[in-house]
């Protein structure tokens, strides 16, 4: 049962990062490719009316976390505290920077609230990039510091950084997990991208295919570095991985997934194009949680062993109750997200309408 929760949870994860991942992507493309107010409204009208729905998600996945796996929802969210703090201001500023910018008819006003809207959306894309890095590094369960443990073998806490290259004790930002925050970035902007070039009739969509184009030039070499970057801090996946080397085809369709999505980028597919950007975040997301089963929070000292889904999880009669209610909630959430989407069907054109149908 604990490893279906995980399953649950790693879908949820992957929903949200696809369906919320396009609208931080927007709004990067929003701050490095759009050059005017048409432009500007043409992408926050591509996402408009579905981004405070595609964030449920995250909030149902937290409620996922913390009923199935309590323990390490305590870790994580203690641990993480200031990230998690950094977040929460940043989805904030990115609500507010959508729901303010109209209320005063006022040119500096309207361009400092795109600015906010874009550098949270980079910002949130980077910290969540981050916060996986250190999932996928491990941190210092126990707070251990020569050998004596400064928390209960469950908790631990990490500074902002301490030494860059080469740390004992690594803080949040280090080479490994900036790395990893570098790569969301990139990807989320490329299939924001991709959303953008499906969901708008438009000339701008050309500017973005272009910026789509290097952006994926860009991913390929950083994906693969990334590969030995992972192996390298954490042998454990690596072991994972040469044990099972089944294990190693979903990194591998991660990878052609992104391949795909050059291919379709440079063909004009943009159903194609954004499938393909999709499947590299499941994909690659995928292949993490895989190369760590069953380890869910690795610990970088020898003193506390890492957290497992086994050791974390909620009892069975709670896990067992809490499948139904689960499939009751999706249903509903499948409905909502159906009814939104069939409504705003079709692309934008430039003039504002929307025309039904893509072509």
């Amino acid at each position: 049962m604990e490893t279906i929760w995980l399953s649950i949870l790693v879908f949820m994860l992957v929903a949200y990062a696809v369906l919320d991942g396009m609208d931080f992507g927007a709004g990067i493309i929003h701050l490095f490719v759009v050059r005017d107010e048409q432009q500007g409204m043409l992408v926050k009208r591509a996402i408009g009316p579905f981004w405070d729905g595609n964030e449920v998600w995250l909030i149902a996945a937290g409620g996922v976390l913390f009923m199935a796996f309590p323990t390490l929802y305590a870790s994580i969210f203690s641990g993480f505290y200031l990230p998690l703090t950094l977040i929460l201001w940043l989805f904030i500023g990115r609500g507010m920077s959508i729901e303010l910018r109209h209320q005063l008819d006022n040119d500096l006003w309207h361009r400092f609230w795109d600015g906010a809207f874009g550098v949270c959306s980079l910002l949130l894309a980077l910290i969540f990039g981050i916060a996986f890095g250190n999932i996928l590094r491990g941190v210092n369960l126990g707070g251990v510091e020569s050998g004596v443990s400064l928390y209960e073998p469950a908790f631990f806490f990490s500074p902002l950084w301490t030494e860059f290259i080469r740390p004992e004790n690594p803080g949040i930002i280090d080479w490994f997990s900036l790395l990893v925050g570098v790569i969301t970035v990139l990807t989320l902007a490329l299939h924001g991208g991709n959303w953008i070039i499906l969901k708008i009739d438009s000339q701008f969509t050309h500017v973005v295919r272009r910026f789509n184009l290097k952006m994926t030039v860009l991913l390929v070499p950083l994906m693969v570095g990334s590969l030995f970057a992972v192996a390298h801090v954490n042998g454990g996946i690596h072991a994972q991985f040469i044990g099972d080397l089944r294990l190693a085809l979903i990194p591998l369709l991660g990878l052609a997934a992104l391949l795909a999505n050059l291919v379709f980028l440079v063909r004009r597919n943009e159903v194609g194009a954004f499938v393909a950007s999709s499947l590299f975040i499941a994909g690659m997301f995928v292949a993490a949680v895989a190369g760590m089963y069953p380890v869910v929070l690795p610990s970088t000292n020898l003193v506390h062993p890492s957290l497992t889904l086994f050791s974390t999880a909620a009892p069975a009669y709670s896990l067992h109750v809490g499948i139904r209610w689960w499939v009751l909630a999706m249903l509903l959430v499948a409905l909502y997200s159906g009814v939104i989407h069939w409504l705003h069907r079709g692309k934008i054109a430039s003039d504002g309408m929307t025309l039904t149908g893509y072509h």
